[in-house]
């Protein structure tokens, strides 16, 4: 039904959306608020994506949530950010998990407040018996150190330089367990991936859009799929479909 109301093939869907959140700043400042009042505002756009992606049969779902060049913003906002991410999660916990929505992280997590760790492990250690989408909040993190950290474990493990290839590197990644986005979005008009699942979105299609994330909504993502459905996807010069 969902897709004959709105012209997305619902054979076609990407497996995994990911998505940079990015405005929320913008949007306060143009409604004479501070910047808090964006990343407050930005909360009913998280849930929109989410049932958007439920609705849609969307399995994975990626948000970069914090980077770590976030750190370089104001003591008070980055301090703000933290209490409403916990606070968020307390919030949200019981109905995603009511959904069937699992919730996992990528990013470097012992750089965030101790009770910002443990609210997370609190909120992942809940899995749903079936899990409809895996949100995952990509917080303090950045794709360089990603890939850096994979590349200390292969040494770790004492792998010889002949028997290192793109599959070794893959099993060491923090996304290892879950296939690569096939679709990006960013909003806010911005034309960059920002150190973001540089390796993962090697062959994934973008779509930007200039809504700020605190007005995106349900009708901006299905814009995002129908985008996609309408690429002619090219992998070594090889048309395929839109999904894998």
């Amino acid at each position: 039904m969902l897709g004959a109301m709105t012209g997305v093939d619902m054979d076609r869907v990407p497996k995994h959306v990911a998505i940079i959140m990015d405005g929320n700043g913008r949007w306060a400042t143009q409604k004479g608020e501070d910047r808090i009042f964006g990343h407050m505002n930005g909360a009913e756009s998280v849930r929109s994506a989410v049932e958007s992606a439920l609705e849609l049969g969307v399995e994975y779902l990626t948000l970069y949530a914090f980077s770590t060049e976030n750190w370089s913003r104001p003591v008070e906002e980055v301090n703000s950010l933290m209490d409403l991410l916990i606070k968020t999660l307390v919030q949200e916990a019981d109905e995603l998990f009511e959904k069937g929505v699992s919730l996992r992280t990528i990013g470097d997590l012992t750089a965030l407040p101790e009770d910002c760790q443990k609210t997370l492990a609190q909120a992942k250690s809940t899995t749903p018996i079936k899990c409809r989408l895996q949100l995952t909040l990509a917080l303090n993190y950045s794709s360089k150190w990603e890939i850096t950290e994979a590349v200390k474990a292969v040494v770790a493990e004492g792998v010889s330089a002949e028997d290192i290839d793109v599959q070794t590197l893959e099993k060491h990644l923090q996304t290892a367990d879950m296939p690569d986005p096939e679709l990006m979005i960013r909003t806010s008009g911005e034309h960059r991936i920002s150190n973001f699942m540089l390796w993962q979105l090697a062959y994934a299609e973008f779509h930007f859009t200039p809504v700020l994330w605190p007005d995106f909504r349900k009708e901006h993502f299905l814009v995002a799929i129908q985008d996609y459905q309408n690429r002619d996807r090219r992998f070594g010069g090889v048309s395929q479909h839109s999904n894998k």
